[in-house]
C-alpha cells in the first residue's frame, strides 16, 4: 500500500504537470502566477504598475480600470450563477471543505461581479454557461478547468481531484457543458439570487453587503 503522504505528493505533482494554461486577462498582461501560489494576504496586495509608457487615452483607460482594482486583486475568487441550486449546493460544500479559507465567492448577478467581467472582457452569459475562477489579476479559468483548479486549493484528499486535469480539456468540458446545460432541469432554479444567511458562510463572499441589501440584478 502506498503511504498517504507519498500518494498525496504524487497526485499533486501530476496536477502541477498537467495544470491548464491560464486565460490571460486582455486588460492586464502580467506574467502567469506559479503553482503553488505564494500569494500575500489581501491587505498586502498592490496594484501592478504598467510596464510601458501610456498615451493620454490609454492612461485614462488604465485609470478607470485602476478604480476597480482593489476588489479585483483579491485572489482566488469563484464567480457562480446565484440562481442555480446546483451551484448553491456546491458553494456551500466548498465553504465547509475549504477549512483554510483560501477561496472567496461572488454571485454572478451581483454588482461586485461586474468589474471582473469588464476587466476580463467577459459577458454575464459566458459565466452563466461556464463558472469563472479568478486565480489572480493575471489569469482566470472557466468550466472544468475552473472547478479542478478550485479543487487544487482544498485539503487532501479533495485536492487530488485536480489530477483530473490530465484528461484533455475537450473531454472534460464536454461533460461539464452537458451538466451545466441541464442543471436547471435536474436541480431547479430560483427566482432570485439564493442568499446565504449563515454569518460564517457570508464572510467568504465579496458581495455579502449586496446579499443583505437585495441589490442583485438579472
Amino acid at each position: 500500500m502506498i503511504p498517504r503522504t507519498l500518494l498525496q505528493n504524487r497526485l499533486q505533482a501530476m496536477a502541477v504537470r498537467f495544470r491548464p494554461r491560464p486565460i490571460s486577462s486582455p486588460s492586464l498582461r502580467l506574467s502567469p502566477l506559479p503553482l503553488p501560489l505564494p500569494l500575500p494576504d489581501d491587505e498586502d496586495l498592490v496594484l501592478p504598475k504598467p510596464a510601458i509608457p501610456l498615451s493620454a487615452s490609454a492612461s485614462a483607460s488604465a485609470s478607470a480600470s485602476a478604480a476597480a482594482m482593489p476588489n479585483l486583486l483579491q485572489p482566488r475568487v469563484l464567480i457562480y450563477d446565484g440562481v442555480c441550486h446546483l451551484c448553491h449546493r456546491g458553494v456551500r460544500w466548498l465553504i465547509k471543505t475549504d477549512k483554510h479559507r483560501k477561496i472567496k465567492f461572488c454571485c454572478l448577478q451581483s454588482r461586485a461581479a461586474q468589474p471582473y467581467l469588464r476587466l476580463l472582457a467577459l459577458h454575464r452569459q459566458d459565466v452563466r454557461r461556464r463558472v469563472l475562477f479568478v486565480e489572480g489579476p493575471a489569469a482566470y479559468y472557466q468550466g472544468s478547468a475552473a472547478v479542478l483548479m478550485v479543487a487544487s486549493y482544498l485539503p487532501f484528499p479533495y485536492s487530488a481531484l485536480s489530477s483530473l486535469l490530465i484528461i484533455p480539456a475537450p473531454i472534460r468540458d464536454a461533460v461539464y457543458d452537458y451538466i451545466a446545460k441541464n442543471r436547471y432541469k435536474w436541480f431547479g432554479r430560483a427566482d432570485e439570487c439564493i442568499v446565504m444567511r449563515d454569518k460564517e458562510l457570508l464572510d467568504r463572499f465579496i458581495d455579502r453587503d449586496e446579499m443583505f441589501g437585495g441589490r442583485h440584478s438579472f
